[in-house]
């Protein structure tokens, strides 16, 4: 195959999609599950498209490209229910994600998998956003007291709420990263900033959009799902440039992370940046060698690594001593 056999493999086929023609069999194989994996099998579908490959591999970029459709209606249609439910409050309800991408039409929701419908409201209007939302059929994923406390008081979002009939999950925002961690992300200007949608919804602007999915990447998580994170900034970047994203990653505390998610999407998919953007960092090998972490049967590897950034993430997410407490609370919990 002539390439390490780790998500590198994935990272160069969706950056240049030639490169499958060297692919025997068994690159195939590694290839489809690392993609299924990195819920990158529909991207990976439509990057694809008009390059010759075997049946089998064909058929399975086929059904994904099919399920990715339907995922898409279904999404578009939580956007259109929680424009239903809070369309009356007078709020700006901002998408977030996966759905402001598809809900705007950009290149970065062509095959993009929608989880989950995140949105950002204004913290002042929380409650009547909740109200709205639970007078709606929405209700708690977590009645638990101690976590319903603890999302209320640490968090960035509400608890996560499920339709009861359509089992789909919402989460409301009211910043973009807890209030406990290092980075201060300025949310009245994420949504006065904010783009209007034709449907009376919001989008952040390209500069807060890539601001976003790299302080979700690297300030708030252990970088899982990261290659597919990347490839939304490398579609950003494409679509949209980076002439303002300087100034505005500064104003939300975020410049470090920034500059290090466009140094990492250029290392993977040769994202086209200015001068002095790609340099490599100190320590960019070790992030890299996580988010590659996958074998040819897309399974996780490299464990240390892994857990390494796991703890991580918690350290930045919240002071030792809380850590250390709210880690024995739910010790105590799950033992009991």
């Amino acid at each position: 195959m002539g390439l390490a056999l780790d998500g590198r493999l994935l990272a160069r086929a969706l950056a240049d999609p030639a490169s499958v023609a060297t692919l025997d069999s068994a690159g195939w194989q590694a290839l489809l599950t690392m993609a299924r994996a990195e819920l990158l099998s529909a991207t990976l579908a439509h990057r694809l498209d008009g390059i010759a490959k075997p049946a089998a591999a064909q058929r399975f970029l086929d059904d994904a490209k099919a399920s990715c459709a339907q995922g898409r209606l279904v999404a578009l249609w939580e956007v259109e229910m929680a424009r239903r439910a809070l369309g009356d409050l007078g709020v700006p309800v901002v998408l977030l994600k996966g759905s402001a991408f598809i809900a705007a039409g950009l290149a970065a929701g062509q095959g993009r998998f929608v989880g989950d419908l995140d949105i950002l409201v204004p913290r002042a209007e929380l409650d009547r956003v909740e109200a709205a939302l639970l007078g709606a059929g929405w209700e708690w994923v977590k009645p638990d007291p101690y976590d319903d406390a603890y999302y209320r008081r640490w968090m960035h979002e509400l608890p996560p709420l499920i339709h009861r009939v359509r089992d789909r999950m919402i989460d409301v925002h009211h910043t973009i990263l807890p209030p406990t961690a290092r980075p201060t992300p300025d949310a009245d200007a994420l949504i006065a900033d904010s783009i209007a949608l034709p449907n009376g919804l919001h989008m952040l602007n390209s500069d807060d959009m890539i601001c976003h999915a790299a302080a979700h990447l690297f300030a708030d998580g252990d970088l899982s799902g990261g290659m597919r994170n990347l490839w939304d900034i490398h579609r950003l970047v494409d679509d949209f440039g980076i002439a303002g994203l300087a100034e505005r990653a500064r104003r939300h505390g975020l410049a470090p992370a920034v500059r290090r998610a466009l140094r990492l999407s250029h290392a993977l998919y040769d994202t086209q940046l200015r001068d002095g953007w790609a340099r490599s960092g100190s320590d960019d090998d070790l992030y890299l060698r996580r988010l590659t972490a996958r074998d040819g049967w897309g399974r996780q590897t490299r464990p240390v690594t892994r857990l390494g950034f796991y703890v991580r993430s918690h350290w930045l997410r919240m002071p030792p001593l809380m850590l250390a407490r709210h880690l024995w609370t739910k010790w105590r919990k799950q033992a009991g």
